[in-house]
C-alpha cells in the first residue's frame, strides 16, 4: 500500500461509551461502522489512527473557560445534562476530548490526500458554553478555528447535512466571516428554535431523492464559486434516510449514498481538502444506520481513489 494514497481514519474505541439499554442515542454504531469496514475489506487496520486528548489551549479557541471547567470537574446542573441528554461522567468528557482531537487530526491527513474521515464527530449543536443534543463540544468549529489560528486558510466552508440544523455552528461563527455555515436539515426538525447559518435550507417533510439533490447540487455550485473555500468540513449525518425515526424525510439509501459522492465530487475537482464526520442516524434497525454511513466511507476511498 502506498504511503501517499491511503485513507485515513480517526477512531477510538473510547468512541463506543456505554448508555443504558433503553437509550436512544444508537452508540453501537460506533463500534459496528469501523467493524463492518473491516470485515468487508474497505478498510485494513492502517487506516485507522487513534487520537489523543485535545489540548484546553485548542479547546479554548471556540468554547468558554467556564463550560470547559464544568465538563472536567463534573459540575453540569442536572438541567444542562438533560438539554445534552447524556448522564455527565469523566468517560464521556474524556470521549469528546479525544473526538475533537481527531477531527483536527483529520485536518492534517485531508491536506494530504484530499480527504479525512471522523467516524465519530459532526457535534454541531454544541455552542461555546453549553452543550445540547448528544453534543458536548462543537469538533468542526474547534478545528476551524484552530486552523484560522494556525493561519492555513482564508476561507473555510462547513456542511452540514445532518437533518438537524447545526444551530450551535451557526452561533459560534456568526460574527466569523472567515467561516462560511451552510446547513441544509428539516424544517419542522429539532432545533425547534433554528438560529442563523450564512446559507440555511429548510426541508418540508417527506422531501426525497430527486428534490433534495436538486436543492443541494444547487446551493454547492452557488457556495464553490461564491464563497470560494481553501478548505471543507462536511456532517454527512444519515438522519435524512426515509427510514430514519425522527427525520421526517424521505431520502433513499441511495440518494444518501449520492449525496456523498456530489459533496466529494465537488471538493475532488476543485482540489479543496475535506474532512467528514458521521453526525446523526436514528433508524429503527441499526443495519441501516450502518449501512449508510459506510457508505460514506466507501464513497470517499473510490472517489479520492485512495487505499
Amino acid at each position: 500500500m502506498s504511503a501517499s494514497s491511503t485513507l485515513k481514519i480517526a477512531y477510538d474505541s473510547v468512541y463506543a461509551y456505554a448508555l443504558p439499554a433503553d437509550h436512544r442515542f444508537p452508540m453501537l454504531k460506533y463500534e459496528l461502522i469501523p467493524g463492518q469496514l473491516l470485515h468487508e475489506g474497505t478498510i485494513q487496520l492502517n487506516n485507522l489512527f487513534s487520537p489523543v486528548i485535545c489540548p484546553d489551549d485548542i479547546l479554548l479557541l471556540t468554547h468558554t473557560t467556564g463550560y470547559l471547567r464544568k465538563l472536567k470537574d463534573l459540575s453540569l446542573t442536572a438541567s444542562e445534562q438533560r438539554k445534552i441528554g447524556f448522564p455527565q461522567s469523566a468517560a464521556l468528557t474524556h470521549r469528546e476530548l479525544v473526538i475533537t482531537q481527531g477531527t483536527i487530526d483529520c485536518t492534517g491527513y485531508a491536506e494530504i490526500y484530499g480527504v479525512s474521515l471522523n467516524v465519530a464527530g459532526g457535534t454541531h449543536h454544541a455552542y461555546a458554553d453549553r452543550g445540547e443534543g448528544f453534543c458536548l463540544l462543537n469538533d468542526f468549529a474547534v478545528a476551524a478555528n484552530w486552523l484560522l489560528h494556525e493561519g492555513k486558510y482564508k476561507k473555510i466552508l462547513i456542511i452540514d447535512l445532518d437533518v438537524h440544523q447545526g444551530n450551535g455552528t451557526a452561533r459560534i461563527f456568526e460574527n466569523e466571516p472567515r467561516v462560511f455555515t451552510f446547513s441544509m436539515h428539516g424544517a419542522h426538525n429539532y432545533p425547534f428554535h433554528k438560529e442563523t447559518s450564512d446559507l440555511d435550507i429548510a426541508l418540508p417533510d417527506q422531501t426525497g431523492d430527486a428534490e433534495y439533490l436538486s436543492l443541494l447540487k444547487n446551493a454547492l455550485s452557488r457556495l464553490f464559486a461564491e464563497v470560494a473555500p481553501e478548505f471543507v468540513f462536511y456532517l454527512s449525518g444519515v438522519d435524512i434516510l426515509d427510514s430514519d425515526r425522527y427525520g421526517k424525510l424521505n431520502v433513499t439509501m441511495e440518494g444518501c449514498r449520492r449525496r456523498d459522492e456530489m459533496v466529494f465530487e465537488f471538493c475532488l475537482t476543485r482540489k479543496i481538502p475535506v474532512v467528514v464526520a458521521m453526525g446523526g442516524g436514528y433508524s429503527a434497525d441499526i443495519k441501516r444506520i450502518v449501512e449508510a454511513h459506510c457508505n460514506t466511507f466507501r464513497v470517499a476511498k473510490r472517489i479520492f481513489g485512495l487505499d
